[in-house]
């Protein structure tokens, strides 16, 4: 059974930052591509950020392009995504996903991590 649990979301002020972690179980971590998408109020879901299984290629949406860094540890099943520099349009429900599983199978991504930026 894929389980996905993210945490590390809350409450930030325009400028702050925020570390997401993503624990994962019921598979082979570091086998697998992973990433982190977004979705905010009354939008579709968003792709944010990819990696592959050794960690030594990323990716970025434009739009977090020199603000976010993701990163795995293999060892400790768990990706992460540090948020710097954060905007009120970064505002959204936070998911981590395999990448093979992004966007249609949506039930594997976990329940989120809510980031909130105010202004």
């Amino acid at each position: 059974e894929v389980q996905l649990v993210e945490s590390g979301g809350g409450m930030v002020q325009l400028g702050g930052s925020l570390r997401l972690s993503c624990a994962a179980s019921g598979f082979t971590f570091g086998n697998y591509d992973m990433c982190w998408v977004r979705q905010a109020p009354g939008k579709g879901p968003e792709w944010v950020s990819g990696i592959n299984p050794s960690g030594g290629y990323t990716y970025y949406a434009e739009s977090v392009k020199g603000r976010f860094t993701i990163s795995r540890d293999n060892a400790k099943n768990t990706l992460y995504l540090q948020m710097n520099s954060l905007k009120p349009e970064d505002t959204a429900l936070y998911y981590c996903s395999r990448s093979s599983d992004y966007p249609y199978r949506r039930d594997y991504w976990g329940q989120g991590t809510q980031v909130t930026v105010s202004s």
